[in-house]
């Protein structure tokens, strides 16, 4: 990401650049896996739709589904309780829909059971919203301004990006474990066709991983930049 105060030597360019990169491999990654997977249907012959109210009749859950518009916009929104599925998922019957239909729900079942993680992230949700669009500029203010102190407070208001990024991937890892297992004991896949769905959802975790990678670096370029306006 590139700020504002790109006029300072930033050490962290290569670095930068190759959490770029990275986020455009594991994007690549997810788009031809999921392309490849979409492609072999699923021996159960359910729609990603039935199998994700399958295991919400089976949970015991209230939750709603619903077709959302784009591909690969699947989410769960605990706020209205709805599952919302992409155009290319909800009303296929290949291993990948069924693999991210049944991400969501275990989604679902993590808010459910009150999965400690997931309710840290709702936690500090807030505050990363405001410190993703806000910090950066505070940290700018507080360079032009020559107040240190609150140019480094502008970095520790993004360390709350940095944690929510920290704790959003043991949400997604579990998440996709619980996939696997419903999918399985379901039998809505063969046990051949698990390895695929595993492949699936790796291939997504990696985007999280890009996403730590990510706010690490903004995290470490802001707090350099901090530190320098605090020595001048």
């Amino acid at each position: 990401m590139i700020y504002p105060y790109g006029l300072y030597y930033d050490p962290l360019i290569l670095a930068v650049i190759g959490v770029f990169i990275l986020g455009l491999i594991a994007q690549g990654g997810v788009s031809r896996t999921f392309a490849k997977y979409s492609k072999q249907p699923a021996a159960s012959g359910m729609t990603a739709q039935e199998v994700a109210q399958r295991l919400l009749d089976q949970g015991g859950s209230s939750v709603t589904i619903r077709p959302v518009n784009g591909s690969l916009t699947d989410h769960f929104d605990p706020r209205n309780q709805t599952v919302g599925l992409s155009n290319s998922v909800y009303g296929s019957r290949s291993i990948a829909a069924l693999a991210v239909a049944a991400h969501e729900i275990g989604h679902v079942m993590q808010y459910e059971e009150g999965y400690f993680p997931i309710r840290l992230r709702n936690a500090i949700l807030p505050v990363a919203s405001f410190g993703s669009g806000a910090a950066p500029w505070i940290v700018l203010l507080g360079i032009l301004f020559g107040m240190g102190d609150l140019a480094m407070a502008g970095v520790w208001l993004f360390g709350a990006v940095l944690a929510f990024q920290l704790i959003t991937l043991p949400v997604e890892l579990n998440a996709s474990r619980r996939a696997l297992v419903m999918l399985q004991d379901g039998g809505f896949l063969a046990y051949d066709e698990t390895p695929a769905a595993r492949k699936v959802l790796r291939a997504a975790a990696m985007t999280y991983v890009v996403a730590v990678l990510s706010a690490l670096v903004s995290f470490l370029r802001l707090f350099l930049l901090a530190r320098r306006s605090s020595r001048d």
